[in-house]
């Protein structure tokens, strides 16, 4: 009667242990963790001296070591534990035949369990490789239970291998017993379980990822400019991210990302431009003044050519008729007219700021008359004023409000995402990256306390990345030294974070990147080194 109870008692000790285990394995979505979780728990269960985790490769032609414990030989490799493991894929097949020579590959094949009291005597399975394995270690290999792990599809998807059964009682080596097998059975179907979830997960994961990817090379790649930016981004982003998590100073020392908080951030920064894709190319892309789906600069050339044609036949024909000549002496020389396109053509470029002698001397230009289909009509009409008029850098208020705008719609695209828990905080980082701690940024005006972290270090990011952009039509790469002056301003007016911009400097970051994208006349010394 008492044996019975033992034996009850220690079955629903069983039974309550494989329910934790069972909750344990399907909340852990760390694969190799997840792997070495279940190896050590079939280890614990049957006293195993040691072990090895196999998983069918892709193809299903062969079993890759993920996880090799043993106790008695200190060994710990794959899984978390910093040591990879090297060795060779076990083939499952060899000259197109079931390798059955094997017990890991015979297990994996049939979906048999295999218990052996003593490995050094049995018939069937090669075994040479575990003799000259103990050869050389010193090891005794004896029992072994070799189990398949099958999914709920009833499909094998790796296989768990432990090695010599410890007597508790007497510490000596014993043989696997069938309350072994079944228990391990239970676990090895568990596991499998477990591991094709996290695989699924896994795999949407980085699906989503790639996907995001894909859009946001698009995007890029929308404009030749600017191709590769968001991925410039993106990587600047994470290494400020690491860096943080690398330091121990304050105001970081009490800062740390976790994995989700990372990969939150990573897709953020790849996701940050994504309402450009409703921005035309030609004000994305517009190099001078007068660009719109081409340069305008072109028909004004065109209109001063016209204008010299007119006053080269004016002065032919007064050869001849010398009462009109008085009126041709009134007219503009042809170096005048070069004059003219030349102060056009220089604010058309966008390069420098316009002061007022050059904006009268564009609205006087204007006011030219020219002939075109038998009417007198001004050498530059109102947009093209308007345009030429623009006093930093090319875009016309209109059209700086079309490139804000894009904020806007990368905010509400975002928002239309069923994110899962751990991404909730997507839209508002990557709706945040021209936001200003002082107040004075985009679309929302948000201020310090209302801006997260990982929202300022993109910003940062974004920043940096288009001041030593070097692929600008509308403006000349910059040297490192004059970045990070301006940004140094930048950071004393609070329009970038002053903490993130002292680590940017004092890990070096800015030299990291620089080395990594830049052309080497920009890697210049600065005022930091």
């Amino acid at each position: 009667m008492d044996k019975t109870k033992d034996n009850l008692e220690r079955l629903q000790s069983l039974v309550k242990t494989l329910t934790k285990i069972g909750v344990a394995l399907s909340s852990e979505h760390n694969l190799p963790k997840l792997l070495q979780m279940i190896l050590e728990q079939a280890r614990k269960f049957t006293s195993a001296d040691g072990g090895t985790l196999y998983l069918v490769s892709d193809d299903k032609k062969h079993l890759n070591f993920e996880i090799v414990q043993n106790d008695s030989l200190k060994i710990k490799m794959g899984g978390v534990s910093g040591n990879p493991i090297n060795w060779k894929p076990l083939n499952l097949y060899i000259n197109g035949k079931p390798n059955f020579a094997m017990v890991s590959c015979y297990v994996s094949l049939t979906g048999e369990i295999v218990n052996i009291p003593d490995v050094y005597y049995v018939d069937g399975f090669d075994f040479s490789g575990t003799r000259a394995f103990d050869k050389n270690t010193g090891y005794r290999s004896k029992s072994m239970l070799v189990v398949p792990m099958k999914d709920h599809e009833d499909e094998i998807i790796g296989v768990l291998q432990l090695i010599n059964a410890i007597d508790i009682e007497t510490g000596q080596v014993r043989a696997f017993t069938k309350d072994d097998e079944e228990l391990i059975s239970s676990l090895a179907s568990q596991a499998a379980v477990s591991i094709n979830n996290t695989r699924l997960i896994r795999d949407l994961e980085n699906l989503f990822e790639s996907f995001i990817q894909v859009i946001a090379t698009a995007i890029d790649e929308k404009s030749p400019y600017t191709a590769g930016h968001i991925e410039r981004v993106a990587d600047l982003t994470m290494m400020i991210a690491n860096k943080i998590n690398q330091v121990d100073y304050p105001p970081f020392d009490r800062l740390k990302f976790s994995d989700d908080e990372l990969k939150e951030l990573r897709i953020a920064a790849w996701m940050h431009d994504i309402g450009k894709i409703v921005i035309p190319e030609y004000v994305v892309d517009k190099a001078t003044k007068l660009e719109t789906i081409y340069d305008r600069i072109n028909e004004i050339r065109w209109r001063y050519e016209v204008l010299k044609r007119d006053i080269y036949l004016k002065k032919l024909m007064s050869e001849y008729k010398k009462e009109n000549a008085k009126k041709i002496s009134t007219e503009p020389d042809i170096e005048s007219l070069n004059e003219e396109l030349k102060i056009i053509e220089r604010c058309n470029t966008g390069g420098e700021i316009l002061n007022e002698d050059l904006k009268n001397k564009i609205r006087q230009i204007a006011k030219r008359k020219i002939k075109i289909d038998n009417k007198k009509v001004n050498l530059l009409n109102d947009d093209e004023v308007k345009n030429l008029l623009v006093c930093r850098g090319t875009l016309t208020d209109e059209e700086r409000q079309i490139i804000n705008n894009h904020v806007v719609v990368t905010i509400k695209m975002l928002n239309q995402l069923p994110y899962p828990k751990k991404l909730k905080r997507v839209p508002e980082i990557a709706g945040s990256h021209h936001e200003k701690l002082d107040g004075s940024g985009y679309p929302n005006g948000l201020k310090e306390a209302q801006l997260s972290v990982q929202a300022r270090i993109l910003a940062l990011s974004d920043i940096f990345e288009a001041l030593t952009a070097r692929d600008r039509p509308y403006k000349p790469a910059k040297k490192l030294s004059e970045v990070m002056r301006i940004m140094e301003f930048m950071a004393k007016d609070r329009h970038i974070d002053p903490n993130l911009f002292e680590l940017f400097k004092k890990e070096k970051i800015y030299l990291d990147y620089a080395k990594k994208y830049l052309y080497d006349w920009q890697i210049d010394k600065t005022d930091f080194e």
